[in-house]
C-alpha cells in the first residue's frame, strides 16, 4: 500500500503541475478573505503571490520526487515575507495563520483531486494521511526559518525604536527654551523617521497667564509654525513658513487631533490631498509631484493642556506609517509637550520674577553729596532662574549715606519677593540711623522669623548682606558683613608715587565677616577706616567674581585689575567690570554697586562745643545767626535759631557732657545736637499748664525731617530743613 501511496501521489502532483498557477489563485482568494487586513501593504501584496507560488511548487516537487524533507529549506519568498510583516509590526500569530491557511487551502484542493482518479477509500485514506504528513512536516521546516527571519527583523526594528526614543530623550529638551525645544524634536523626527515634521503652537501657549488652565484664544485657534525640518532643501513639501502663524480649518483633522488630543494616521493618494495640507493649487501640485503618501497628527498636550501639533510626512520613503510608527510618534512627542511646558512655565516664571526683582530694586539713584554711584544688576542666564540680589543706596542723616548689597539664597519668585521684604526692612533700620553691626543684627532677627513664619517645608530663607555708611564729612566708611564678600576699595596713589603702572591701589580690606542671616549665634561687628577723596568703593555678589572657569582668587585678581584701570566714568567702569568678568551669561544673578566718595568742604561744616550750662543757648543761637549769614541763608535765621535754642537746651537738660552743635550746608540744612546720653528723646503732648514738653514737638513742625541717631559714644538728635528757592549754594566738595 506505501508503494502505491507514494505511486498515486507522485502521478497526482504530476497532474497538477501544469495548474499549479490555478492552486496558486485559490490559496491567495482564501487568504485575501481571510487576512484582509494584510493587503493595505503595496509591497506584501505583491510579494504574497510569490510567497504562494513558491509554496505550491516546493509541495509538489516533494510528492512528485519524495524529496528527503531533512533537505527542505525554507524559500526565499518565505523570509522576505516574514521580514516584510515584522517591518510593518504584523503580529508573528498572523505569520503562522497565513502557513495554516495555505495549508489548508492545499489540502482541500488535493482531497479534491483524488476522487477522479481512483475509487478505493483505503488508496485515498493513505494519500491523505501521507499528504498532511508531508504538509505539516514541510510547513514545520519552512515555519522555523519564516519565524527566525520575523524575529530578527522585528529586533532590529525594536533597537531601532529604542535607539530613536533614547536619542529623543537626549536631544530634545537640552534647553528651557520652547523654540529650540520644537527645533529638537523636528530634527529627531527626520532622522530616519519621516520626510518632513512641522510643530506648530498654540499662539495662547506664548500669552496665557494662568498656566494650569489654558485654553485656545480663537476658535479655531491660531497656531504658529515654530520650527519644521525636511529630508528636502527648501521645504517644498510644506505650505507655512517658519514663524508665521495660520488656522486649521474647523472640522479639519488637525483641528480634531488638537482639539481631542488624539493622534491620527492619514493616507494620501495624489487624487485626494487635503486642503489643510496644501492650501493652494502650486502647493498641492508639489506634495503630488513628490509623492506625499501618509501622515500622522500627533497632539502636543502636557499635563492636560494642549500646546500645539506635530505632523510627520512621509513621501520619499516607501512604506506608510503604521500604527506601531504612530505610538513612536506619540511617544516622541510626549517627551517633547513635556519638555515645551517646562520651558513655556520656567519662561512665565523667570519672567514674573524678573520683574518683581527689576520692580524692586532702584532706578534712580537719590540725590546726595557723600558719593557719586552707579549700579547694575544681571539676571543669571541658567535654567536656575532669577535669583534675590540685590543693592540699595539710602541718604541718612548728617549728609551720610549707606551703601547696601545682597544675596537672598534661592531661585525663583521666593528668592526676589524674600529679597524684597529684606530690601524694605534695611531701609527701615537704616532710617532709624542703626549703626551697621546692630543693622544685621535686627536683620538676621527679621530672617529668623520669616523662617518660623514659612514653617516647615518651605524653601530655607537665608541671605548675605553687606551694608555700609560713609560720612562725606569725617571720611569714615562704617560697614559690617552677614557672610558677605568684602567689598573692594580703590584709593589714589599719593602724588610722586606709582603702584605698578597703575594710579591707584586697590584693596580688599580685612573685615569680620559675620554669619549668613538666618543661622543666628554669634554677634556682627563693624569695621572703620578713612578714605580719601576720589576713593571707589565696589560692592558686589558671588556672582560676578564666581565661575566655573575660574575660582574666587583669580576673579578678585581680575576685579582689582580693572578697577586699578578704570575709567573716569562709573558706567564706563561697571560696563568694563562685566566685560572682563562676565564673557558669557552668568551661571548666579550678579549685583554690583560702584561709589566714588565726595569730601563735604570745610567751609560747609561748622562746630561749637558746649558746656552743660544753660546760659550757653544765647551762644548757640547767635553761632548760628553769624554762620547762616555767611552762607547766605538769613531769611532762614528765625526758624534755624529757634530749633538749635530746643535742641541745645534739651541736650543741656537731659543729656550728658559733652555737647556739640554741628550745622551742615549740603543740599539741605541740617543742624545737629549731640551728647553723651544713650536716652532718646520723644515726642509728647504738653498739657495746657506744662511749663515745658513742647520743644521736640516744635522742632518736628519746623523742620523738613527729623530724628535721632546713636553712636558708640551717645546720641545725635538732627533736624534738617529744605533751602529757599535760589538758595541752594553748591557744596564745596
Amino acid at each position: 500500500m506505501g508503494t502505491d501511496t507514494h505511486a498515486f501521489l507522485h502521478d497526482l502532483a504530476q497532474g497538477l503541475e501544469p495548474r499549479a498557477d490555478q492552486l496558486v489563485d485559490v490559496v491567495l482568494q482564501r487568504l485575501r478573505r481571510e487576512l484582509p487586513e494584510l493587503w493595505q501593504y503595496e509591497d506584501i501584496a505583491a510579494l504574497a503571490p510569490v510567497t504562494v507560488s513558491e509554496h505550491v511548487t516546493a509541495i509538489l516537487d516533494i510528492l512528485e520526487h519524495r524529496v528527503d524533507m531533512a533537505e527542505v529549506t525554507t524559500p526565499p519568498g518565505g523570509i522576505e515575507f516574514a521580514r516584510r510583516l515584522a517591518e510593518h509590526g504584523v503580529q508573528i500569530s498572523e505569520l503562522l495563520r497565513v502557513y495554516r491557511l495555505a495549508h489548508a487551502s492545499l489540502v482541500r484542493l488535493f482531497q479534491e483531486e483524488t476522487d477522479p482518479h481512483t475509487a478505493a477509500p483505503e488508496l485515498i485514506n493513505a494519500a491523505l494521511i501521507t499528504l498532511n504528513t508531508v504538509g505539516f512536516e514541510f510547513i514545520d521546516r519552512t515555519a522555523q526559518g519564516s519565524v527566525a527571519a520575523y524575529q530578527r527583523t522585528r529586533d532590529r526594528w525594536l533597537q531601532r525604536r529604542l535607539i530613536m526614543i533614547n536619542e529623543a530623550s537626549t536631544r530634545i529638551g537640552t534647553t528651557l527654551d520652547t523654540t529650540r525645544t520644537a527645533e529638537e524634536l523636528a530634527d529627531v523626527g527626520t532622522d530616519h523617521f519621516a520626510d518632513l515634521v512641522t510643530v506648530d503652537l498654540l499662539d495662547s501657549a506664548f500669552q496665557e497667564e494662568d498656566m494650569e488652565r489654558m485654553e485656545p484664544a480663537t476658535v479655531p485657534p491660531v497656531v504658529r509654525r515654530v520650527a519644521q525640518q525636511s529630508v528636502l532643501a527648501g521645504y517644498p513639501d510644506s505650505a507655512v513658513g517658519t514663524g508665521q502663524a495660520h488656522i486649521y480649518p474647523e472640522e479639519s483633522e488637525p483641528a480634531r487631533a488638537l482639539a481631542t488630543g488624539q493622534p491620527m494616521r492619514h493616507q494620501v493618494t495624489a487624487s485626494d490631498i487635503p486642503t489643510w495640507l496644501a492650501a493652494s493649487a502650486d502647493h498641492r501640485r508639489a506634495l503630488r509631484t513628490l509623492g506625499v503618501h501618509s501622515v500622522l497628527l500627533v497632539p502636543l498636550w502636557a499635563r492636560g493642556i494642549p500646546l500645539g501639533l506635530a505632523q510627520f510626512l512621509r513621501h520619499q520613503a516607501a512604506d506608510p506609517f503604521d500604527d506601531e510608527d504612530l505610538l513612536l510618534a506619540q511617544e516622541i512627542v510626549s517627551r517633547a509637550a513635556v519638555s515645551i511646558d517646562n520651558a513655556r512655565r520656567y519662561t512665565h516664571e523667570r519672567s514674573t520674577a524678573l520683574t518683581l526683582q527689576r520692580s524692586l530694586l532702584q532706578h534712580q539713584m537719590p540725590e546726595q553729596a557723600a558719593v557719586e554711584t552707579a549700579c547694575r544688576y544681571l539676571p543669571t542666564g541658567s535654567r536656575a532662574g532669577v535669583g534675590g540680589d540685590w543693592y540699595d543706596v539710602i541718604p541718612l542723616s548728617g549728609a551720610r549715606v549707606a551703601l547696601v548689597v545682597g544675596d537672598v539664597v534661592g531661585r525663583g519668585l521666593h528668592a526676589s519677593a524674600t529679597m524684597g521684604r529684606l530690601r524694605t526692612a534695611v531701609r527701615a533700620f537704616a532710617d532709624i540711623d542703626l549703626m551697621p553691626d546692630d543693622l544685621l543684627a535686627h536683620l538676621n532677627d527679621v530672617v529668623i522669623r520669616l523662617q518660623r513664619e514659612e514653617g516647615q517645608g518651605a524653601d530655607e530663607i537665608s541671605a548675605t548682606c553687606l551694608y555700609a555708611v560713609y560720612d562725606p564729612v569725617s571720611r569714615l566708611c562704617s560697614l559690617a558683613s552677614a557672610g558677605h564678600v568684602p567689598p573692594a576699595v580703590v584709593t589714589p596713589v599719593p602724588s610722586g608715587s606709582r603702584v605698578g603702572s597703575a594710579s591707584r591701589s586697590v584693596d580688599f580690606p580685612e573685615l569680620p565677616i559675620g554669619p549668613p542671616l538666618g543661622l543666628g549665634g554669634l554677634p556682627f561687628e563693624t569695621a572703620q577706616f578713612e578714605l580719601p577723596q576720589g576713593s571707589l568703593l565696589a560692592l558686589f555678589t558671588d556672582g560676578l567674581i564666581e565661575s566655573r572657569a575660574r575660582d574666587v582668587d583669580a576673579g578678585l585678581a581680575v576685579l582689582g585689575d580693572v578697577l586699578a584701570q578704570a575709567p573716569a566714568s562709573l558706567e564706563d567702569t561697571c560696563d568694563e567690570l562685566f566685560h572682563a568678568l562676565l564673557p558669557t551669561r552668568p551661571v548666579d544673578d550678579v549685583a554690583l554697586l560702584v561709589a566714588r566718595t565726595r569730601v563735604l568742604d570745610a567751609d560747609h561744616v561748622a562746630t561749637l562745643d558746649l558746656p552743660s550750662d544753660p546760659a550757653v543757648v544765647s551762644d548757640a543761637r547767635k553761632f548760628t545767626s553769624d554762620l547762616l549769614a555767611a552762607w547766605g541763608l538769613e531769611e532762614m535765621a528765625f526758624t534755624t535759631e529757634l530749633m538749635v535754642s530746643e535742641l541745645v537746651t534739651n541736650a543741656i537738660r537731659y543729656g550728658k557732657s559733652p555737647v556739640q552743635l554741628r550745622m551742615i550746608l549740603q543740599s539741605t540744612l541740617t543742624c545737629e545736637v549731640s551728647d553723651a546720653s544713650s536716652t532718646a528723646p520723644h515726642l509728647r503732648r504738653a498739657q495746657v499748664f506744662d511749663e515745658g514738653g513742647r520743644g521736640l514737638l516744635l522742632v518736628a513742625a519746623l523742620a523738613h525731617h527729623w530724628g535721632t541717631r546713636h553712636n558708640r559714644e551717645g546720641k545725635v538728635i538732627w533736624a534738617e530743613q529744605l533751602l529757599p528757592v535760589g538758595g541752594n549754594p553748591e557744596p564745596g566738595l
